[in-house]
């Protein structure tokens, strides 16, 4: 099992040292660096799973470090500060953090924040996003700005087959294969286009005008993403 990794930018050496010596305790491997300029040095040169970030930093502050790491990942951060104050809270979600916890904390809580931080992008990775659809492959379900569509096993794998391929052109002979692996039964050029009105039917505003499932004449399909 790969371990998962924390990077730590904290100035407080002390609190460093013991946070580093339980996070590695139990299971992470932790980069310590305490201030601005190391941190983001170090987020650009390695792969990390979460982020520790002091909001008050020696060489600079917490919400100028989010903004920099937010503006080239999506990796988790979470404000460790002594601030209790709402407006610098709002302040740190505003540049994108994940979560806020004050200090002194709970270090349980802290694993436990950690923990739901991580399995939120994982499930958000998990999914794919198209304009207002969204299809969580592990759950097998799919949403329309947020409520859910219920697809046949033949619609759905064609729609998962067009949105893992978003903005690119898929032929018809490319659909036809892909429905025949499905129902392991022949699939005609007229099945395809039955499966394609009735998944227009459901996925589109105005199925006569679609801005999802555009076709492209002549050489087949494609998913936009716009």
């Amino acid at each position: 099992m790969a371990v998962n990794r924390i990077l730590l930018i904290e100035d407080d050496k002390q609190l460093a040292k013991n946070l580093a010596q339980f996070l590695s305790d139990e299971g992470y491997a932790v980069t310590h660096a305490e201030g601005q300029k190391d941190g983001l040095a170090f987020f650009s040169a390695d792969r990390f799973d979460c982020v520790l970030l002091d909001l008050s930093l020696a060489d600079g502050n917490g919400f100028a470090v989010c903004s920099a790491i937010r503006a080239e990942s999506d990796v988790p951060v979470i404000f460790l500060t002594a601030s209790a104050d709402e407006a610098c809270t709002v302040a740190g979600f505003e540049v994108g953090a994940d979560d806020y916890i004050g200090k002194p904390f709970r270090t349980r809580e802290l694993i436990a924040r950690i923990k739901n931080a991580m399995r939120r992008r994982t499930q958000k990775l998990q999914q794919i996003v198209c304009q207002s659809l969204c299809i969580d492959p592990v759950k097998g379900t799919v949403t329309k700005d947020g409520a859910e569509l219920f697809l046949s096993a033949l619609e759905y794998r064609l729609l998962l087959v067009f949105l893992t391929n978003k903005n690119q052109l898929l032929s018809r002979d490319r659909l036809i294969d892909e429905l025949w692996s499905v129902s392991s039964e022949f699939v005609s050029d007229n099945t395809l286009n039955v499966y394609i009105k009735r998944l227009r039917e459901k996925i589109e505003d105005d199925p006569q005008n679609p801005r999802v499932l555009k076709t492209v004449r002549g050489l087949g399909y494609k998913a936009v993403d716009a």
